[in-house]
């Protein structure tokens, strides 16, 4: 979760004046967690900070507000009507071409009451820049403080088939993966590729493995079986925090048998995943993707809570 700076960006050029409401305090229990955000302008928004009645008066209240900023309590039930029992604090502030020059550096903190910088809020801010962590969206003392959006993980899909386009309709959305379209084929790619994803043909796919970061994900599901096998080839000699290979038990066993022959050893293997996502779930490619994505995501929260750990 953090400030969609590029995203607030494009809404300001193409609306002009924003307004981004964001949840900064949340007390019980709440649709959404602090740092949901949206965008409202005259006519639209986008983003959303949980629906109901909480979302559509605070997009009222957002096209109407004067102040370059206001700060609001609400308590979902009795105020609102809704069933979860807590109360939300949100910060809305009013954007134009102006304002948007001053979102500078990695975290944007902010006062929304008069005064300096509180020492608190110095103290997160530089323990930030030492320790090199994003610190958490927070409402700290009269400051608002959030870290600026950024995909942070690297996902490699190599094949632009069924699944592979639902695969990008699935993640694609999802803020936290700078996501590879590797195909064979130009043609084999949508007309509309999300601006999050970047698309890479290439005649001999598993040529471009070595460019993929050593920390990457990555997702086997092209058109060959043959050329499947070499990207796990590839990809056991470069390294990767997860590789997903889409395919069948009979198929893996088959693939396990040519990887040792190809000097790989039972260990290294064992790394692959093969089939990929929950097969409970279905062979139609939205169904896989679903459960592929299930699977990147909890694999993502345990390695977050390993390195909070080890930090």
């Amino acid at each position: 979760m953090g400030f969609d700076v590029e995203a607030l960006k494009a809404a300001v050029e193409a609306h002009g004046r924003v307004i981004r409401v964001v949840v900064a305090e949340v007390k019980g229990s709440a649709p959404r967690e602090v740092g949901a955000a949206m965008l409202v302008w005259d006519g639209g928004q986008s983003g959303t900070i949980g629906g109901g009645t909480l979302e559509f008066e605070a997009a009222d209240a957002a096209r109407r507000q004067d102040a370059p900023y206001r700060l609001s309590t609400h308590a979902l039930g009795p105020d609102l009507g809704q069933c979860c029992g807590g109360a939300v604090t949100l910060l809305s502030e009013v954007y134009t071409e102006v304002s948007i020059a001053q979102l500078t550096g990695e975290v944007i903190s902010r006062a929304v009451a008069p005064g300096p910088e509180p020492l608190a809020v110095s103290r997160i801010l530089n323990q930030a820049r030492a320790q090199g962590l994003a610190p958490a969206p927070q409402l700290i003392a009269g400051w608002m403080i959030e870290p600026v959006a950024c995909a942070t993980r690297p996902l490699w899909i190599w094949g632009a088939g069924h699944v592979g386009r639902a695969l990008v309709e699935v993640l694609a959305p999802l803020p936290d993966y700078a996501i590879t379209w590797v195909d064979v084929m130009r043609s084999k790619y949508p007309q509309e590729i999300p601006a999050s994803v970047t698309a890479l043909p290439a005649q001999e796919p598993d040529r471009l493995v070595p460019h993929a970061p050593a920390e990457a994900y990555h997702l086997i599901l092209t058109y060959s079986h043959q050329l499947d096998l070499a990207l796990c080839h590839r990809l056991l000699g470069h390294g990767f925090d997860f590789a997903g290979l889409i395919g069948s038990k009979t198929k893996w066993a088959r693939f396990r048998t040519r990887l040792t022959a190809l000097g790989h050893r039972p260990e290294q293997i064992a790394r692959l995943t093969c089939p990929i996502g929950m097969p409970e779930l279905g062979k139609h490619p939205h169904a896989i993707a679903i459960g592929v994505a299930a699977e990147l995501m909890a694999l993502s929260q345990r390695l977050d809570l390993k390195k909070e750990h080890s930090a």
